[in-house]
């Protein structure tokens, strides 16, 4: 072979690789996870730096300050979705990688990556304490906290489990001796009390709200207002179904009602049985730990909010958080319209945590009506996200994400003043008179002068967020916009397109019922279509949904009772309080945004996205159906815990299997009717929205319901009846009254066998992820073929820094394997670091070639890992399938090259510019 003919079949992978990306950003491109920012900004210590995460672009992102205004420096590649930084020196920056599970040291010096800590599962935030100094990183999905020595960052860290849900940022104090923890999913000290099963002797939970032990003798629903309901209901509607009830804790440690009616006694006292928990049943409601730097030991500081966004210690020692608060125990949505939440501080002292302070931060708000001029809603604070005292403490700034403005406050949570910045705005740091604000969304820094308390100046960087993301996303977090008084949104429950782990009852006793006409009942499957009834407009609470894949699964809602997204407009004014719907632009808007919204890679899978074969369950334990009550579960088998949800087992009664209403890959029912030989598909309706399988038989008495997925159980977990303490207040099924989800396989109405059993399904469900399960066949009536799932593999993050040019037998391991899938197709792979004294790039192209960020340049992966050395340290990570241009070595997707274009003065980062 010549060697022209050689240099043409070596470059015939790049030749197809320059046509791909040379047209628009193809599907898969970018991934968009919606994680939040934790702490994305940071100076470094000597003042001169000013550290900020890209989130969107994977980066970290160096800025000189010395002459007030950002200028940019460095965009250093780092993990994916990285939400934190943190300075450890003027020459060493630590950075949070959330869906990497790691943490990338970054060299100031070099520009470059030198080393990547492995965490567990979704990393949020690294602080700096102790003497000697170690780094302590909180890892929000475990409930743990990592402490790594920074001198030897690769050793097996110290964990710290905490009794918290979702600890995230961190502070410590002057001193370094105490580390604080903010628990992003505290709750709010409110619960469910069952009310609405219809199963049947046995079934869980018990229907205490039915009982004549509880305030009411048993009237269910009962009454909110005294006596009456308010509003009233409807003349000529139906009685309403019987359902659960939203209890919370006062003060007092009582658990009441909307209506002064007081449940203790079957919620934690003598007859807590009734409610299927035990007697001394308590949610403590943990807000903040607080971390012994020394010795490690763990107390809490108790009573500050709902959500835990952001603290911060006071020059003075006390400890200020910023977050919501929920008011979910009042009940129906004309009593909660534009005021169902408050957005809060929370200050205590270390040394008495005991005794807490609370401030509303949008003190103007009076609360007396759901709605208020636009030029009041201007004032108000939304989702807050971060602050920062000035070294007097007598000022702290504090971003709104929601209200795209930062709020000036005095020591006293008094408001000063208010300043517009970007739209996003999330980490904000203090320098002298200069305040310097991340606008997560506008993809800038604001600067704004704390004299004049203007902003002065605002700095972009680069974003490769799809259009969709940028134009629709304000639609689910702008509170200024979207509600009556300024300060909630879409985004105040459905946090981060998520959830808040609360429950609500947006039911309205004087609402209309609403017709199935239309929908997709029971899907034609024989012994599914019969029994279907209207839906009653007091519907009792619901969880908080999660908005990741909801576009293209509808119906919408618990009870399928939305035909689309369209449909929650009203909610604008209904339930936020707002003057006007979107109009029919703007709800596209929305609609495409949130179609991008996509499940994070799942920790329960193996490596290669397989399910496991023996799961460790800490925390699961047996219900009491196969024998005693309260013992750890053992480990779960996944792989039969698929076996047993899918045909010939007929788990459900022995009459259906349960992937014949929650078929795979997602769990929900399928877009398909039986027509007595074969599936065939509903066609969608006038807006496009589709028609997935509701259910009669889902054993509550709301009798009409969707068939829900099943792809984020293990974001619930917290809640168990027969443990006195207990990290949530809401559980399983649409009303979360179900504590856990061996509880729910052990109904009386699923036939499993033994505590064995219910490990290997308990397993299956927390690895339920979506993707790579068996979809059902259009021609087997007990295993209908379901819809698709947006979720990601589970190596997607996945990530190895080679310092020498002999990789460790471990590394060189974990590169076979990711080389492997990205052979298979799975996912992509991708370089980076710094060769000769510049960034570069490069993306693996299969067969054992990798492409470069220089068009004619390509080379073997077993050559590339010979190049690694100190300070041009070389960092794999597996990426998405299809995103490995983007992110490997083209950036702008604009088909040339980044290399290429800083070889000859153009931008990397700009695609007008090649």
């Amino acid at each position: 072979m010549s060697v022209v003919r050689r240099v043409l079949v070596a470059l015939l992978p790049c030749l197809v690789l320059l046509a791909s990306v040379s047209r628009a950003q193809s599907p898969g491109a970018f991934v968009n996870w919606e994680h939040p920012h934790v702490h994305p900004l940071e100076l470094t210590p000597d003042g001169t730096r000013l550290l900020a995460v890209n989130t969107a672009d994977n980066r970290l992102l160096v800025f000189s300050v010395s002459s007030g205004t950002p200028v940019l420096t460095a965009s250093i590649p780092v993990g994916l979705d990285p939400v934190s930084v943190r300075a450890r020196s003027n020459t060493e920056a630590w950075v949070v990688n959330h869906v990497s599970d790691s943490v990338s040291i970054v060299d100031l010096t070099t520009l470059n990556v030198k080393a990547t800590v492995p965490t567990d599962d979704e990393p949020a935030d690294v602080i700096f304490a102790g003497s000697p100094q170690r780094a302590f990183i909180s890892c929000s999905q475990v409930n743990r906290v990592l402490v790594v020595d920074p001198s030897t960052p690769l050793a097996a860290p110290t964990r710290i489990a905490l009794q918290g849900e979702e600890p995230r940022a961190l502070a410590v104090n002057a001193a370094g001796t105490q580390v604080y923890v903010a628990f992003f999913e505290s709750g709010n000290r409110s619960t469910v009390l069952g009310g609405g099963n219809a199963m049947g002797g046995g079934g869980f939970p018990p229907n205490v709200v039915s009982s004549s032990v509880g305030p009411y003798g048993g009237v269910n629903p009962p009454p909110n207002s005294g006596s009456t309901f308010k509003p009233p209901r409807k003349s000529g509607n139906p009685a309403p179904p019987p359902v659960a009830l939203i209890v919370k804790k006062d003060a007092s440690g009582r658990w009441m009602d909307d209506n002064s009616r007081d449940w203790s006694s079957v919620v934690s006292g003598s007859n807590a049985a009734a409610s299927g928990r035990r007697a001394g049943w308590d949610l403590p409601d943990r807000d903040v730990a607080i971390i012994n730097a020394s010795t490690l030991a763990v107390t809490y500081a108790s009573g500050l909010m709902n959500l835990d966004m952001a603290l911060a210690v006071h020059p003075g020692g006390h400890v200020v958080v910023v977050g919501t608060d929920a008011v979910n125990e009042v009940r129906f949505e004309p009593n909660l319209q534009g005021r169902f939440l408050r957005v809060m501080a929370a200050s205590f002292d270390p040394a008495i945590p005991s005794v807490v302070s609370r401030f509303d931060l949008n003190p103007h708000l009076t609360y007396t009506t759901g709605t208020v001029p636009q030029a009041t809603r201007q004032l108000a604070l939304g989702d807050p996200r971060g602050l920062a005292w000035n070294a007097e403490g007598s000022r702290v700034y504090i971003t709104g994400m929601g209200s795209n403005n930062v709020a000036v406050m005095d020591d006293a949570g008094g408001r000063i003043t208010q300043v517009a910045v970007g739209e996003g705005p999330t980490g904000v740091v203090l320098s002298g008179t200069r305040l310097y604000v991340l606008n997560k969304f506008a993809a800038s820094v604001s600067v704004v002068d704390t004299v004049s308390n203007t902003e002065v100046a605002r700095v972009p960087f680069f974003d490769p967020s799809p259009g969709a993301i940028k134009v629709g996303r304000k639609h689910l977090y702008d509170t200024h916009r979207s509600s009556g008084l300024g300060h909630v949104s879409c985004a105040s429950c459905h946090i981060d397109g998520r959830l808040d782990r609360l429950a609500w009852d947006l039911g309205d006793p004087a609402g209309d019922l609403k017709a199935v006409t239309g929908q997709n009942l029971g899907m034609g499957i024989p012994g599914l279509t019969g029994g279907f009834q209207p839906w009653h407009s007091m519907k009792g609470p619901m969880t908080t949904q999660t908005l990741q894949d909801i576009i293209g699964k509808e119906p919408l809602h618990w009870r399928g009772d939305r035909a689309g997204i369209e449909e929650f407009n009203g909610a604008f004014l209904s339930l936020q309080g707002d003057d006007t719907q979107l109009t029919v632009i703007e709800m596209q808007q929305f609609e495409d945004f949130l179609a991008t919204l996509t499940f994070a890679p799942n920790p329960f899978r193996n490596l290669d996205n397989s399910l496991p074969t023996s799961l460790p369950l800490p925390g699961h334990v047996t219900t009491g159906r196969f024998g005693t009550a309260g013992l750890p579960l053992p480990n779960g088998n996944a792989v039969n815990g698929l076996q047993m949800y899918r045909p010939p087992r007929l788990l459900d009664s022995g009459a259906f299997a349960c992937s014949t209403c929650h078929t795979l890959p997602t769990g929900l029912g399928a877009d398909v009717r039986w027509t007595g030989s074969q599936f065939v598909t509903v066609s969608a309706g006038p807006s496009g929205e589709r028609h997935t399988g509701l259910v009669s038989v889902d054993g509550f008495t709301n009798v009409t319901m969707k068939i829900s997925q099943l792809r984020n159980l293990y974001e619930k977990v917290g809640m168990d009846f027969t443990q006195t303490s207990n990290l949530a207040g809401f559980g399983f099924s649409h009303d979360g009254s179900v504590d856990t989800i061996a509880r729910f396989l052990t109904e009386p109405v699923f036939t499993l066998q033994s505590n064995q059993e219910v490990a290997d399904m308990v397993a299956f469900m927390l690895a339920f992820s979506g993707s790579d399960l068996p979809k059902g066949s259009a021609t087997t009536v007990g295993e209908p073929p379901g819809p698709d799932s947006k979720d990601t593999h589970a190596a997607v993050g996945r990530q190895v820094t080679l310092t020498t040019a002999s990789p460790t037998p471990a590394q060189l391991s974990a590169l076979s394997t990711f080389q492997a899938l990205a052979d298979s197709g799975k996912v992509g792979l991708v370089a980076k670091g710094n060769q000769g004294g510049i960034a570069r790039g490069a993306t693996y192209m299969g067969g054992g070639l990798f492409q470069t960020d220089r068009a004619a340049e390509t080379v073997t992966a077993s050559l590339l890992q010979t190049l690694a050395l100190a300070g041009s340290e070389l960092t794999y990570t597996v990426v998405p399938k299809g995103s490995e241009v983007r992110i490997g070595i083209d950036r702008d997707l604009d088909g040339a090259l980044d290399r290429d274009e800083l070889d000859r003065g153009t931008r990397p980062d700009d695609a007008t510019s090649r």
